[in-house]
This record gives structure tokens, sequence and C-alpha cells, in this order.
């Protein structure tokens, strides 16, 4: 490898002839193409582009004036709009593909890069319904390509410490988990408005909507609306579906839980050894036929396994939290995001890959286990896990066989929301036990001319 980079310094070998799909080209540096810049896809680009390896060749956006700042950060990249162009036109010469798209759209780009033997990054969570991450999944398997999702590290210094921590029997049998988070940041609860906008001519709304069912362009919610809202909750944006707020909507997107929850739920999955739960059940605010509520609260309940007892995890979110804990001392933040570990000799506070026993005393004196687990220590985790991934090193710490677990958890909550009721979940089966009409949002259909 190093002989053909000093031989062929910044040249990258078209891909079909390295003799293997998951094998990164000799010049050590990775065409990475990024398909969904104009939003959260921008900084993880930015990650992308810090590893000496990799350069972004490629852009790909549905809306060029949004994407417009991208654009101007990388001039060499060329420009696409619609992604299946760009994937057949540079299969030669992509090696690697970041989707960033709404999240109704991840499952069919991911795919398409998949039959193309492209490495993939995909921003949390990896798919809308439990069918197309199976599906996803078992294809990256299949293909044996490098994959990660951006959920909040596992391998950080805190996260693995966590681990050791609760491995340690730090705080005995963990019996519940608690998550909350201070999203949503866009609107949730609301009714779809009836009239519409032209589309402008920057955005291709056809695209945008992909495999999603036609709705007409809505641009802005009204001014009475928006003072009305922005007072309440401070949304960044007004617009009714695009940017930014798509994730509101259960047809593009999937609430705060599917946005955050990944994130709190990736060292957490790992430090409990978690798989399937066994059943799920959610309390929300009135929930809308088409939007995510305002708020709402979830709890899965996790079999034994591997020398663990049965464990509750439950989610909270729109500004609802679980009660103080009375561990945590007067004076001391109880945070507006974080997860608390509930054991049957103690408790850890931490943020989403991290914690300390409470009372802080009690931490003190705990005497800390071995640092057994190995540590990322790239400025970006996610970015640089994956880059070296595609390169041939270790797999990343959120592969696609992870971020499957983790969006199929955070999906079965939303089902939960959306049904009201507790559901029984017969994980390797894909089903629900007890109730026919909640395993309709297991597999949901695309409009035509659109499939996995």
């Amino acid at each position: 490898m190093q002989q053909a980079a000093t031989a062929a310094a910044f040249t990258v070998v078209p891909r079909h002839v390295l003799g293997g799909r998951a094998v990164a080209a000799p010049s050590g540096k990775l065409n990475i193409a990024g398909i969904g810049i104009g939003g959260v896809g921008r900084s993880f680009l930015q990650g992308c582009a810090a590893e000496e390896s990799a350069r972004i060749a490629f852009l790909c956006d549905v809306d060029h004036e949004y994407a417009k700042p991208v654009f101007e950060e990388y001039p060499q990249a060329k420009r696409y709009r619609d992604y299946r162009e760009m994937l057949d036109k540079e299969a030669d010469n992509i090696d690697a593909v970041l989707v960033a798209t709404p999240d109704h759209s991840h499952a069919c780009i991911s795919m398409e890069a998949v039959r193309r033997g492209k490495h993939i990054l995909c921003v949390k969570p990896l798919t809308r319904t439990i069918h197309e991450a199976r599906t996803l999944v078992e294809a990256v398997r299949k293909a044996g390509l490098a994959t990660q999702v951006t959920a909040s590290s596992s391998t950080s210094d805190s996260a693995c410490s966590l681990c050791e921590m609760i491995w340690d029997g730090a705080i005995g049998e963990v019996r519940e988990v608690h998550c909350w988070s201070n999203r949503p940041l866009w609107p949730q609860g609301m009714v779809r408005p009836h009239d519409h906008d032209p589309v402008p001519a920057h955005l291709d709304w056809d695209l945008w909507i992909g495999p999603g069912e036609m709705i007409p362009f809505k641009a802005h919610w009204g001014r009475d609306h928006l003072v009305m809202q922005q007072a309440k909750y401070n949304y960044p944006f007004d617009a009714v579906y695009h940017p930014w707020n798509f994730r509101g909507w259960w047809d593009f997107g999937t609430g705060a839980l599917g946005d955050m929850g990944c994130h709190h739920l990736n060292t957490l999955v790992r430090a409990l050894k978690l798989g399937h739960p066994t059943s799920v059940w959610a309390s929300s605010t009135k929930a809308m036929p088409e939007a995510t509520p305002l708020a709402s609260t979830v709890a899965w309940e996790f079999p034994a396994r591997e020398g663990m007892g049965p464990v509750t995890v439950f989610w909270y979110d729109g500004g609802i939290k679980p009660p103080r804990p009375r561990e945590l001392e007067e004076g001391r933040d109880w945070p507006a995001e974080g997860n608390l570990y509930i054991g049957d000799k103690g408790k850890i506070l931490g943020n989403t890959n991290g914690g300390r026993i409470i009372p802080e005393s009690k931490m003190r004196s705990y005497k800390r286990p071995p640092k057994t687990l190995p540590r990322s220590n790239f400025r970006n985790n996610a970015t640089g896990e994956w880059v070296r991934a595609c390169q041939g090193g270790e797999p990343a710490s959120c592969h696609f066989d992870v971020g499957g677990l983790l969006a199929e958890i955070v999906l079965l909550g939303n089902i939960a929301i959306r049904r009201g009721r507790k559901l029984y979940w017969d994980g390797p089966n894909m089903r629900f036990t007890n109730d026919d009409d909640a395993n309709q949002y297991i597999r949901e259909p695309y409009r035509a001319g659109w499939s996995l």
C-alpha cells in the first residue's frame, strides 16, 4: 500500500481495477461523495476532510441554494442534484458515500451505494422502518463494506470508562436506565397545512420526496404561526418540511426519539449488552395522524443476557424528565439531557456516552477498574473510525450491525407511540405478537418507481 501510494501520489485508481469491493484505492486517498449536504451533512464532511487520507470529491443535494455554502467550501468537488446520476456516472471514481438526507431516504440511497460496492457513512437513525434496517444490514454484511452510523461515540474514553465501571459492578446489577432529551428543536404535534406553494427552482421536490408519499410543497407556516411557535419552542426554521423540519412528520422523519435516541442508546447498548427488547410501551401528548407528538415517554423491557439480569430502559422528550434522584447533591444541576443508570447498589448520572457515580463522594471513594477497552482518539470518532475502516482498518464502532439495532429500538418506540399501547416484540421474527395493526409500521410502502 505504501509503495503504491508513493508511486501514484494523489492519483485515485478506479475501483474496478482494485479486485475487491471493499478495498480502498492504492493511493491511500479515499474519494468521498456527500449526499444531502446542506444540513447536518456539512459537519460530517468536515470531519472526513480533516482526515489526511480522505478527500471530498463529489457533492450532491436536491437544493442547490441550501447547499451553496457547502459547495463553496469544496470548490474542487463535482456537483450533482440526483444521487442516482452521480452514482452511475462516477461509479469508478467514488470509494465511499456519506448519506445525510432526511430519514425516509436513507435506506434507498444506502442500498444504491451497496449495489455499487461503496463504503457508507449514514447519519442516524440508519433507516425509517425496521424492515429497511434489517434489509440494509443484511446487504452490507454480504457486500463486506465498511460502514458507520453517526451515533454518539461508544469508544471515547468516557464511554469506555462507563462500560468498564458497569462491568466492574460499580453500582451492582443495573435494573433501570432513564434517558432524556431536550428535543424537539423543530415543530411536532401539528396538522398538515392544506394549501401549497410553488416549488422554488433551486429545489427538486420530487427527488426530496423520494420513496415517500407525494404531498404538495409548502414553504412556510406563516407569520402568525411562526410568532406563536417561536415564542414557545424557539424553532430555528419557519419551514414546513424543508429545511430541517422534516423530523416532525411520520412520512419523512422519526421525531425526537429517532433523532436523539441513537445517541443516548449507543454506549448504553454496549455497556448492558442489549439485543432485542421483548416489549415496548409509550405515552405521549395528543398524537396527530401525520405528525410526531410534542412530548413522549417510552419504556423497553430487555430480557436477561450474558450474565446480566432483565433491565427496563426509559425515554423522555419534549421537556419531560425523570424525577431528580435523591443522591444528586443540592446545588448540582439536574441536566436538560442525560442518562441515569440505576443499579441495586447505586446510581450513575451522565450524558449520552459517559457518567459518574452519584453522590460525588461515592465516586471519589470508588477505585476505577483497569482500562481494558481500546479507545478511539480521532478528532471526530464517527468519521475517523469510518475512514480507517474504509482503508482496511478495524470496523467502525457503530457499523451497520450496531446502528441497525439502535434504529430498531427507537423505531419500536415510535410504533408504540403511534399505537398507544404495550406491544410484545418477537425480534428474531420481526413481528409484534399482540397487535396486527402495529405490524403495518414495520414495513411501509414506497410510492411507485421506488424500491429497496
